[in-house]
């Protein structure tokens, strides 16, 4: 076995962001192929509830491109089902080729999720899980509302809201229902079948095959990690099982990589195995300055992101606000192969506006005229992604880097 395969944190960075879509110029038109390919890429794109501006899976995707627009999105999701909203290690947007690996997950965890199911909201969701799916068998696609006693007269007004919503969330986490689309941002259930597309759901992945898949999948797109990194991409197996894979693949579909990293010493690490080769073709990232959303897959691992960026970031939002560091929900700032700061901004609808309250620089990042321009530049496009006019500065906007104690 052959010595580790040195990688410096600047070459780290480099794969990273071209990895996950990051490493070239996000100015780019995206037809609606581009758009599968880039999610593809990805792996996934996370969907959260938080809407300060658009939604984390529309922030995520414009940051790539700037061509990219929504209905691309719906089209592929609602209309071709080329693409199924499930769980990885949170709700995500997921390749529809992929769903023999959910079918496996979903009986892997069947009977711990409805354990949990049931310590969380009591047992009686079980017994309504038959019905709810007769009812979509025979009315069609619904949401969690059209459960609810209060808004379901006459012959359906059986139902028990808290127990039937508990059955559509599991009977969707384990795999009998789907996400046909959302309104607003609330799920719409229908039966799998009438879902996803029957190739994909004609045949379970084997539990072996799921584990290959899901360390193999996950390097393509991490270039390195540990196994609890590998394991936690998708979120299919435990780290234990990835490292038991890793292992007995060292040498062939795995290599080892001594990473550099900002806070200490190199780590040890596991790669896919054209690493060097990968290394070797990936430029620079451009230079251009772009503001990511908090679920950006880039900034999902804080260890791992603090390690090869230097950048240390938390979600305040549970945060009590006099305690926030920074603010509620805030954005960092990715130029080149560096975050240079974060930003707190969200949308003011009624005013039509893109309200900047601060940005903050990361220590020994200064805010010259010519970064000042690329950041009002970024600012104007983030202001029509989101659909307003104008953009507003509180006072001050500007602050001093927070440095650590």
């Amino acid at each position: 076995m052959g010595l580790p395969l040195p990688v410096t944190t600047k070459d780290a960075r480099a794969l990273i962001l071209n990895l996950q879509g990051l490493g070239q110029s996000h100015r780019r038109r995206l037809s609606d192929g581009d758009l599968m390919d880039l999610i593809r890429q990805m792996g996934f794109v996370q969907v959260d509830s938080i809407n300060m501006l658009e939604r984390a899976h529309q922030m995520i995707l414009s940051s790539r491109a700037t061509g990219y627009r929504p209905k691309q999105l719906q089209r592929l999701l609602e209309k071709q089902g080329a693409l199924f909203e499930n769980w990885t290690h949170d709700a995500a947007i997921i390749p529809s080729d992929f769903f023999p690996y959910w079918m496996r997950r979903f009986e892997n965890r069947r009977a711990a999720l409805a354990d949990r199911y049931s310590r969380w909201h009591g047992p009686e969701f079980l017994n309504e899980t038959e019905s709810v799916i007769a009812h979509i068998e025979a009315n069609g696609p619904i949401l969690s509302r059209d459960l609810s006693p209060d808004e379901r007269k006459g012959p359906g007004a059986w139902w028990n809201w808290h127990p039937s919503k508990t059955a559509l969330e599991y009977l969707w986490r384990t795999g009998a229902l789907a996400v046909a689309r959302r309104e607003g941002f609330q799920k719409v259930y229908d039966l799998t079948h009438r879902v996803i597309p029957e190739p994909h759901r004609e045949t379970p992945a084997e539990h072996a095959d799921l584990v290959d898949w899901s360390c193999r999948s996950a390097l393509e797109r991490l270039g390195f990690g540990t196994p609890g990194e590998i394991a936690g991409f998708w979120d299919h197996i435990t780290a234990d099982e990835a490292k038991a894979w890793c292992e007995a693949n060292l040498g062939r579909a795995v290599i080892q990589a001594s990473v550099d990293q900002t806070t200490g010493r190199p780590r040890l690490l596991y790669a896919r195995p054209d690493l060097e080769a990968a290394l070797n073709q990936v430029e620079s990232p451009p230079p251009g300055l772009r503001i990511l959303n908090p679920f950006d897959p880039v900034l999902r691992d804080r260890k791992r992101l603090q390690g090869l960026f230097g950048f240390s970031y938390r979600i305040e939002v549970f945060v009590p606000a006099p305690q926030r560091t920074y603010g509620y929900y805030v954005f960092p700032i990715l130029e080149g192969d560096r975050l240079i700061g974060r930003i707190d901004m969200k949308a003011d609808r009624p005013a039509d506006s893109l309200q900047i309250t601060a940005v903050w620089p990361e220590p020994g990042i200064s805010f010259g005229k010519g970064r000042m321009r690329r950041l009002e530049g970024e600012l104007d496009r983030q202001k029509n992604f989101g659909g307003l006019s104008t953009l507003r500065f509180e006072d001050g906007w500007l602050r001093e880097p927070v440095v650590s104690a």
